[in-house]
């Protein structure tokens, strides 16, 4: 930023001014100054919506004008017309000085009520150079419209500036597309080891994207951000990142339910394109609330709003809305994600100048919304609709288990097939979810694996297998154990005894089903299902059970 405008900016500090635009002022150089008759009108209809700063510097310009304090009293200016020498010629006078900086000051108003902020600073920078020439103390009256002008100045710049924390003003809408060492390190990425990346997830954004372009033109935010999930998730809907955030936007849990995202045992809304899409336009729009430019929002999008704002304070100088001062002072995966973000916009805007010629799209996920208030399997419903039950799936990512909810949910269903749903919707079968196979518990300061034991009521080595220990006695204070519940591994009383020598305890393991455990021991799953006493076939990781082996 130009000195002259930080310097106007200091002087806010000091000062507060209201000011509106005034069509009132001359081009320097252009035509004669306006007579008192001119200047009368001035004050009653040209300066009615101008404040009382403004109205004050514009009349004691006019009035300087006709002073002897210009250096010329009206007899020296009549001998001189007399003599032949032309008025106009006369030295470029502190009130000419005032007069010319006004001029640049109106028309910095016309730029930015025209909607062209840049342009607007240009002509307040020139107003204020010009005022910063006039060096002459003397006079006070000078003086005075010379501090009222730089302040008005200053006043102008906040404005403009500040303007910029509201999306629906002008050139806040763009996202400045800067091209600089580090985004042009991003695009040479995207061009060689992440090229299938950037492939696939580009793919993916057309199922996804014409609902986050519409819900984002609606609240007034830049259309660019609606490629910030390819950057987040590659536009997967069920993205698991090591921080576990998740889904499209990559919330962690704390930003879900701040933003009303339901996470309980059947839903998680992180997972859903437009509960997720919603969430993420509102917290954007806070973060652009809070710092006023699009790029540091994406930094504090990436890393959180706090990491940004201390990095800010950690600065010397008054910080505005350049994020490539902050650059160097970020994480490395937060001054890597703009440049990245950028890189992408960079690529999509001319996919063939960067050697992308083969970019496709999927057709957008269409679907018809239904209430139901009845658990049922994705698996069910696809089967009565006679469609893959991986069309339901990637209508209803949010549902953890395939499943409906046992309270009311929006279930997305294929078009037209909304109809043949409800009419056989009490054919689909109710489905009635396993019960939890362990609980969870967090080790405390001081406690033993016995201890523990004893407190559920289950033996040590019923621990130790649910959890892969390899020691008993090897616990951690906040370490996370599956403590298996009891009825998963008594045997039921009307279940034909076995030999104690050929039946084991086993736990679940990923993958595990009771065909193939079944096969592992040389038995079937009849005698599993009936040693345990369970109907369904469904098995959760870690359960345990009870498995006779070497019988037929």
């Amino acid at each position: 930023m130009p000195r002259a405008v930080c310097l106007a900016l200091f002087g806010l500090l000091f000062y507060i001014l209201s000011c509106t635009p005034s069509g009132l002022i001359q081009r320097p150089g252009e035509g004669s100054q306006p007579t008192n008759q001119e200047t009368s009108y001035l004050g009653k209809d040209k300066l009615s919506n101008s404040t009382d700063g403004e109205v004050n510097l514009l009349a004691s310009s006019v009035a300087q004008e006709d002073s002897p304090a210009n250096g010329a009293s009206p007899v020296d200016m009549l001998a001189k017309e007399v003599e032949g020498v032309d008025p106009e010629e006369e030295p470029y006078t502190d009130q000419k000085r005032i007069d010319d900086a006004l001029y640049y000051y109106q028309e910095a108003l016309e730029s930015w009520n025209s909607g062209e902020p840049d342009k607007a600073i240009e002509s307040l920078d020139q107003s204020y150079l010009i005022i910063c020439s006039i060096q002459n103390e003397e006079n006070p009256e000078i003086t005075q419209q010379k501090e009222d002008l730089r302040l008005l100045i200053s006043k102008r710049i906040l404005e403009i500036y500040a303007s910029r924390s509201h999306p629906q003003m002008g050139r806040s809408r763009e996202i400045p597309l800067a091209m600089n060492q580090y985004v042009d390190r991003e695009i040479k990425r995207f061009q060689t080891t992440e090229r299938n990346f950037f492939i696939d997830s580009y793919r993916l954004s057309g199922r996804y994207r014409p609902y986050i372009v519409e819900e984002m033109q609606k609240a007034g935010l830049p259309v660019g951000l609606s490629w910030l999930p390819l950057i987040e998730s590659g536009f997967k809907t069920k993205a698991l990142s090591k921080a576990r955030a998740l889904g499209l936007w990559q919330f962690i849990a704390s930003t879900a339910y701040r933003y009303d995202l339901r996470r309980d045992r059947w839903v998680d809304d992180r997972m859903d394109p437009e509960r997720s899409t919603q969430a993420a336009i509102t917290y954007l729009k806070v973060l652009h609330d809070l710092f006023g430019d699009w790029t540091t929002v994406l930094a504090a999008y990436n890393c959180g709003e706090g990491n940004v704002l201390r990095v800010i304070r950690q600065q010397h100088v008054n910080y505005l809305d350049d994020f490539w001062d902050l650059y160097p002072r970020l994480p490395l995966e937060t001054a890597r994600y703009v440049p990245r973000f950028l890189a992408a916009l960079h690529i999509i805007k001319d996919p063939e100048k960067y050697g992308f010629t083969e970019l496709e799209q999927d057709e957008p996920l269409k679907s018809e919304k239904v209430q139901v208030n009845k658990q049922m399997r994705l698996s069910d419903v696809a089967r009565t609709l006679d469609i893959p039950q991986k069309t339901l799936e990637d209508l209803n990512p949010s549902l953890r288990y395939k499943a409906t909810p046992n309270y009311p949910f929006m279930l997305n269903l294929p078009l037209e097939t909304s109809e043949m749903f409800l009419a056989n919707l009490e054919q689909i079968p109710q489905w009635k979810p396993p019960q939890r196979a362990y609980v969870v518990h967090r080790v405390r300061f001081g406690e033993t694996l016995s201890g523990i034991a004893l407190k559920y009521r289950v033996p040590v080595r019923h621990i130790v297998h649910a959890n892969d220990l390899r020691s008993a006695s090897r616990i951690r204070t906040g370490q996370r154990l599956k403590i298996p519940l009891r009825g998963q591994i008594i045997l039921a009383s009307n279940t034909p005894p076995s030999d104690p020598e050929s039946t084991i305890n086993y736990t679940v393991k990923r993958g595990d089903s009771l065909w193939l455990i079944a096969q592992r021991f040389n038995t079937t799953v009849a005698k599993i299902k009936a040693l345990n006493q369970i109907q369904s076939n469904l098995l959760q990781t870690g359960q345990m059970i009870l498995v006779q082996t070497n019988t037929r």
